[in-house]
């Protein structure tokens, strides 16, 4: 099965052609330019570096979040636009779950991996799930211990105390900003580029009929628009001053 895989959640992001379980192509963008810069250049270039058409493609992938409103908006934009087109159906993976299997790629069974995106304003976007017995990248591969949340990453440590959890591996880029607060034991991996992940995740779920319509794909925001905040405070602050 021949996945085209995207993810817009960081300023980067990366594409990736997956082929079963061998990454054909994985290409990291150009943070100096937006995605919808790049996008068009750097999707074409993938396939014919790989050289495949979109129509011998399967399935299209896409990290749905968490992420920033903008680069999640123009990411599933995009790959809905490819699958309208070509009559494909889709995968939404999350991110913190790519980063968990990214992570965990050397962990044994059993394995407590964490997560840890930097969301801004001293918040991190946080998921930890433990290994199961079974091959990396399989459906089953991550048990979710505690679901995707976003909040201070004191709040998330002192949540996953009380699970009595103590993660083996803390991934991501909050990790790596704020990952000295958890347990010495801990090892902080620095996030790697995630759409071969998220291709290779795809495989699987697609394999376990775990897709959907291009009009079907939702963003995982976890947390709303800033525009959105921003607008009710401001709606709250004229009615206070009335």
């Amino acid at each position: 099965m021949r996945v085209l895989a995207l993810d817009t959640t960081t300023r980067a992001g990366s594409v990736a052609i997956v082929d079963d379980d061998r990454v054909v192509f994985e290409h990291v963008g150009d943070p100096q330019r937006s995605h919808a810069e790049r996008l068009p250049g750097d999707l074409l270039s993938a396939l014919e570096t790989s050289r495949l058409t979109l129509a011998e493609i399967d399935v299209l992938a896409i990290a749905a979040g968490p992420a920033s409103f903008t680069g999640l908006r123009i990411g599933i934009a995009t790959i809905q636009g490819l699958a309208f087109v070509m009559g494909k159906r889709v995968v939404a993976v999350s991110a913190l779950a790519a980063l968990a299997e990214a992570g965990s790629h050397e962990a044994a069974a059993g394995a407590i991996v964490g997560v840890w995106m930097d969301a801004h304003r001293h918040d991190v976007f946080s998921a930890l799930y433990r290994v199961a017995n079974v091959p990396a990248f399989s459906v089953e591969r991550l048990i979710e211990l505690d679901p995707a949340a976003v909040g201070d990453p004191a709040a998330a440590r002192r949540r996953w105390d009380s699970l009595g959890t103590v993660p083996s591996v803390l991934v991501g880029d909050g990790a790596v900003l704020y990952g000295a607060t958890l347990n010495a034991g801990t090892r902080i991996v620095a996030p790697p580029p995630i759409a071969s992940s998220v291709g290779r995740m795809a495989v699987g779920r697609a394999r376990a009929g775990q897709t959907v319509e291009p009009a079907g794909l939702q963003p995982l925001y976890i947390r709303r628009p800033d525009v959105e905040m921003t607008r009710e405070a401001l709606a709250t602050k004229d009615t206070k001053d009335v």
